[in-house]
């Protein structure tokens, strides 16, 4: 029986369009998904944006395990709240099915005073797909955020370029790193389940072709 494919959900900096991706690869395993903190917009949640996009019957959707007012980097709305975030509070949801974890902005954003995201990401103890967006200085923050996941022993188990194509940023970064590109998202003028759904067909197949790789 296949192993169910558990990943986290990285990206380089804020606003990157992790949730979108996240939702199309939500689409293409019909996996279950877990945002373990929202910070904001707690009606239009990252969890229900994810829940409108995809269309299968299939996926589940696990509470966040801190949901904050602010919108801002979770140490400072947890501060706003009057809580402080522990690491010892994060346990992966209990599910036989595929699992996203999408983390809220990068790698180095603080949770507490003495805990950043990527320290979440290394207890958590699942392998990372990075989303790489398309803008000037995109290079130098996608190979930090690679060398920040490799000093730490995190495996990455491939990059997703968000963004019209740019054959010399997305050759660069796949030579210097060596590390699979599984798929390039151009978004149009609209994100809906028609476009979720399409780029899910195409991720469905990259992930196909690199399972053995990512069950490693």
């Amino acid at each position: 029986m296949r192993k169910p494919l558990q990943f986290i959900m990285a990206g380089i900096g804020t606003e990157i369009g992790k949730t979108v991706v996240s939702a199309i690869i939500v689409e293409a395993l019909q996996a279950d998904y877990w945002k373990p903190v929202q910070s904001g917009a707690l009606e239009d949640s990252d969890t229900e944006t994810v829940r409108r996009l995809i269309s299968n019957p299939v996926s589940r959707f696990h509470p966040e395990t801190y949901r904050l007012r602010e919108p801002l980097s979770p140490h400072a709305a947890a501060a706003i709240d009057g809580i402080e975030i522990s690491l010892n509070a994060f346990a992966l949801p209990q599910t036989t099915n595929h699992l996203i974890v999408e983390l809220a902005g990068g790698l180095m954003v603080p949770l507490n005073n003495q805990d950043l995201m990527i320290d979440l990401v290394k207890q958590l103890d699942l392998p990372v797909l990075l989303v790489s967006k398309h803008y000037l200085g995109s290079i130098n923050h996608t190979l930090l955020s690679v060398e920040a996941l490799q000093s730490r022993s995190i495996p990455i188990r491939g990059i997703i370029f968000n963004g019209p194509e740019t054959p010399a940023t997305e050759a660069f970064i796949l030579n210097y790193t060596g590390l699979n590109c599984l798929g390039r998202i151009e978004w149009g003028t609209e994100v809906t389940n028609e476009f979720v759904s399409r780029h899910a067909i195409d991720l469905q197949k990259k992930l196909n072709e690199y399972d053995g790789g990512l069950h490693e």
